[in-house]
């Protein structure tokens, strides 16, 4: 876009208290119902009465709950366009978890139970016990839900296959593979190789298709697990899996990564084909004190990886750390910018960007950090110009 220094958020915002139980179909207190009209009213949501009819019922029909999750994908929207963001999505409303909302979306899949991910957070593990096969869209109506509520870019975040693979028991493509494979290595990577391609071309380049008939234009593809196991074949498997995943479409697509190896991820990420943006975390691993020197912004020595690599596409700069109540000043957000400007050059590849998904944040840490985003967004456009 033209404006230099958009904003946007990376994905997942917190589902609000009101949403989580009333879907649920658990009884509501006066203090979670005030909440969702305090914040209704804030955002200027219309007709919030209609929602209130819904909470402060004993007992949900399955439409009303559909019409929860379109109610709190509406404050989502407009939560993030009321911070000021340039591009924005829904919060993932629509999602139970980034894992477990498309694994429950397709045959070929078995849940085991809950493990820990991040800051005491879980998702429910499954077991590939069948050749995946697709079963109906998943993300497609929340995108046109998005779409058809906001005037704003919209980019779809969309959990990757290598994340997908990883994160789940390889029964049966190991099972198969045993059958015709002695060696215990080769068997394994035989196995996650077949599992990973026939998701992708199963299951995510048919939603992805569904995704820009309907309208998207920007896809997002979040590969938490990337650097996981940091071996050159593995890599090598990740850049594989992701150019297969987004060939011959005509869409723009970016890669987000947070909590990595980015001195792993450096050296493969100029093989990444059609990535416009990488989406990553800087922010957390940096100190508070405002200041352009390396001294200061020690959070973004990585940054200088990718550049040294060659890779040539546009940053998603994380300024923001989405795992503190921490509020960044704008002049934090401002000097964080202009020193990846001193790092890459062209100040037209940065856009500002959280870290990671909020969902681990309250509503108003989440809407204060973002509104200082903005603000210091804004700072280092008046600063470029300034010295230009």
């Amino acid at each position: 876009m033209d404006k230099l220094f958009p904003t946007q958020e990376i994905g997942s915002l917190a589902k609000p208290a009101w949403r989580v139980k009333a879907y649920r179909g658990e009884p509501l207190s006066e203090k979670e119902i005030a909440e969702a009209v305090k914040w209704g009213r804030r955002l200027g949501i219309e007709n919030i009465e209609e929602l209130v009819k819904i909470l402060t019922k004993r007992e949900r029909t399955a439409e009303e709950k559909k019409m929860l999750l379109r109610w709190s994908a509406r404050y989502a929207i407009r939560f993030f366009e009321a911070a000021g963001l340039d591009i924005v999505f829904d919060g993932e409303q629509w999602r139970s978890e980034m894992y477990e909302h498309v694994i429950r979306n397709v045959d070929g899949f078995k849940f085991l139970g809950y493990v820990k991910s991040f800051d005491y957070r879980y998702f429910n593990k499954a077991a590939c016990v069948s050749k995946p096969k697709y079963i109906k869209p998943f993300y497609v109506e929340e995108f046109i839900f998005t779409k058809e509520n906001t005037k704003r870019i919209v980019k779809v975040p969309f959990t990757g296959p290598y994340t997908l693979v990883d994160w789940t028991f390889n029964e049966y493509y190991e099972k198969k593979a045993g059958s015709q494979i002695r060696d215990f290595k080769q068997r394994k990577t035989s196995a996650r190789r077949e599992f990973l391609f026939d998701l992708i071309k199963e299951v995510v380049r048919p939603e992805i298709g569904k995704l820009i008939e309907a309208g998207a234009k920007w896809i997002q593809i979040d590969e938490p697990a990337a650097t996981t196991s940091p071996s050159a074949e593995e890599m090598q498997l990740f850049v594989e899996a992701f150019n297969e995943t987004v060939k011959g479409f005509n869409c723009t697509f970016s890669l987000h990564n947070c909590y990595s190896n980015y001195e792993v991820l450096a050296k493969y990420a100029s093989q990444l084909q059609n990535c416009s943006q990488l989406a990553l975390e800087f922010a957390n691993r940096d100190n508070r004190q405002t200041g352009l020197a390396d001294e200061a912004r020690t959070g973004y020595k990585e940054l200088k990886f990718f550049e040294d690599h060659g890779f040539r596409g546009n940053y998603g700069l994380g300024v923001i750390d989405v795992h503190t109540d921490f509020i960044e000043p704008p002049e934090l957000v401002r000097d964080r910018i202009l020193h990846a400007i001193k790092v890459i050059g062209d100040p037209s590849r940065i856009y500002v960007s959280t870290d990671c998904g909020l969902r681990t944040r309250t509503w108003e840490v989440s809407f204060a950090k973002l509104k200082n985003m903005v603000l210091g967004a804004e700072l280092a456009r008046k600063a470029l110009d300034k010295n230009r």
